[in-house]
């Protein structure tokens, strides 16, 4: 008969060791697991549901607002028309008199506001075919503007109507995520931005796909672009950029959309 295997002692303590250890490391995975997949839900779900619903009740706030007869949140007026003969004048158009352009615009752009408050919403833009309609606030830090959903004016550049270029920032992933899909925009689209003043409509014209984060062209007067000058144009105009992060979820590079202003309605 062969004798019975002897099992030391050290031997067992070192598998129960193993066995704790094992299951530990279990422990902790899963618990790592839970923990990212809650992340993840905050991130892509909920910081969504937040920014969108206050959003949206930000842009009820400010049409209130104009509905009583307030200007918003500015500080500065600009009583300047439009400089003639940069490029073709935008038609402009009054239900009350409609033969009458040059004071139309005059009234449209003489209460834009060109300091408006930092951080504050003053403007709504809505893109019809994205049904996508949320606040534009003056600047673009991400906690005080881009992450509660609203679309961020770019400080020094010019307003909605202005000469020059009305760009805006938005995040395309997260946070309301409001940019999400300018990449679906195709020329002829419009994108209506309205403020106490005027009601501005331009149309789509130009994408450049992507470009690096510092190409500060894009945002110019006459906006072309740094990096890659045969995207933009070569003279001035009423123009408006938008800008988010491409490709989704990621940082790397930069979308472009650009448009030039149509028209413009006084309230």
């Amino acid at each position: 008969m062969r004798a019975p295997a002897v099992v030391h002692h050290g031997t067992r303590r070192r598998r129960a060791a193993y066995r704790r250890l094992l299951w530990t490391s279990a422990e902790l995975a899963v618990t790592l697991g839970v923990v990212l997949l809650l992340l993840v839900v905050h991130q892509l779900w909920w910081t969504n549901r937040q920014a969108r619903e206050g959003a949206e009740r930000r842009v009820e706030a400010l049409e209130r607002e104009w509905g009583a007869g307030g200007e918003g949140p500015a500080t500065g007026t600009d009583d300047a028309t439009p400089a003639p003969g940069t490029a073709p004048e935008p038609t402009a158009t009054d239900a009350g008199n409609p033969d009458d352009g040059t004071r139309t615009r005059r009234a449209a752009t003489s209460r834009t506001p060109t300091r408006p408050d930092p951080t504050q919403a003053y403007a709504v833009l809505t893109i019809p075919r994205l049904g996508l309609r949320v606040p534009v606030a003056e600047g673009i830090s991400k906690q005080n503007v881009l992450n509660k959903g609203y679309a961020g004016h770019y400080p020094r550049t010019a307003q909605p109507g202005q000469a020059g270029n009305f760009a805006l920032a938005g995040h395309r992933n997260t946070h309301g995520e409001p940019f999400r899909y300018i990449n679906r925009l195709r020329r002829g689209d419009e994108v209506r931005v309205e403020t106490a003043a005027a009601r501005y409509t331009y149309v789509v014209d130009l994408t450049l796909a992507r470009t690096t984060p510092g190409d500060g062209g894009v945002i110019r007067p006459v906006p072309r672009s740094s990096v890659k000058p045969s995207y933009g144009y070569g003279a001035p105009g009423y123009y408006l950029t938008l800008t988010t992060c491409t490709p989704e979820y990621t940082s790397t590079y930069r979308l472009v959309v650009w448009g030039k202003l149509r028209s413009m309605h006084a309230r």
